[in-house]
């Protein structure tokens, strides 16, 4: 019955207005009506068990719209940094989707679905050369999850690339289902230079994602229906330390991080539905 029940969940989405439907939850997610976002956000929190002990302001009704309380502050100290320097620091509060070696062009999504590194970059071939045969990381945010996404390593911002596409969930029962999954959605590609080779995070919208936001644009989504490329090296250097925030989701959805070919190993004690936290050591940087 379960099964059923994931297929027709999957199925339904290919049927609804993906953005239609997510920039109306947008309206009501920035509403500072008092009634309306301590509701939201009250029916929230018993819904997903949200857990605010850790956060910067614990009591609920002090947010002044729900944004404001689903991308959250955590307290100083809340996600220490691995000690070692070489170490991946992971990008964000989740679970591990994938992880791996990129095989070629394709990427691992789930048990019999693979994706194009070419397309998940937004169709820019020598940019996917730079990470052909080299290493992927995709960690999935859930609703209960703090929604920050981190650098996993010190880099200089080289490039970002919007690309337009649908807004599937990217839940487990759609990554098994939907083909190319995160080459179909919209997403932020990120592209930072780093003293090991380049290493790209991306930030991909999923259902009900009112929007995409980094530290050094503002919000990015919802733009023109087209590849939007950012050229950011003849402009003053943006560089991001490794543990620093890059950007959030305005509702929740995954984060996928690549090295190039030899220059990151991934602990092998993570795998497939692995949980996580931003900052712990996810593998090390040659």
């Amino acid at each position: 019955m379960k099964d059923l029940w994931q297929r027709l969940f999957v199925a339904l989405q290919y049927l609804l207005p993906h953005h239609a439907l997510s920039r109306l939850v947008g309206i009501l997610a920035r509403s500072e009506t008092p009634w309306v976002k301590d509701t939201f956000i009250r029916l929230f929190i018993r819904r997903f068990q949200v857990d605010l002990s850790e956060a910067e302001i614990t009591e609920a009704e002090r947010y002044p719209h729900f944004n404001a309380f689903f991308t959250r502050a955590l307290r100083e100290g809340a996600r220490p940094l691995p000690e070692q320097a070489d170490a991946i620091a992971c990008p964000a509060d989740g679970t591990v989707s994938q992880l791996g070696a990129i095989e070629g062009d394709r990427i691992f999504q789930a048990k019999g679905h693979n994706y194009s590194l070419f397309e998940l970059l937004g169709g820019d071939h020598d940019l996917a050369t730079e990470f052909l045969g080299g290493q992927f990381a995709t960690v999935y945010l859930s609703p209960k999850d703090y929604h920050r996404v981190h650098m996993p390593a010190a880099g200089t911002l080289r490039e970002t690339r919007y690309v337009p596409g649908r807004l599937f969930s990217v839940n487990q029962a759609t990554t098994e289902r939907v083909p190319g999954l995160f080459a179909r959605n919209e997403r932020l590609v990120c592209i930072f230079d780093t003293e090991q080779g380049p290493m790209a995070v991306i930030l991909v919208g999923a259902m009900i994602v009112a929007g995409i936001e980094t530290v050094f644009s503002g919000q990015v989504t919802p733009l023109p229906r087209h590849v939007t490329h950012s050229d950011y090296r003849n402009r003053q250097p943006i560089t991001l330390q490794r543990g620093e925030e890059l950007g959030r989701f305005l509702l929740g959805s995954t984060a996928i991080v690549l090295f190039a070919r030899g220059h990151a190993e991934f602990d092998s004690a993570l795998a497939a539905e692995s949980p996580v936290r931003m900052g712990q050591a996810m593998g090390t940087l040659r």
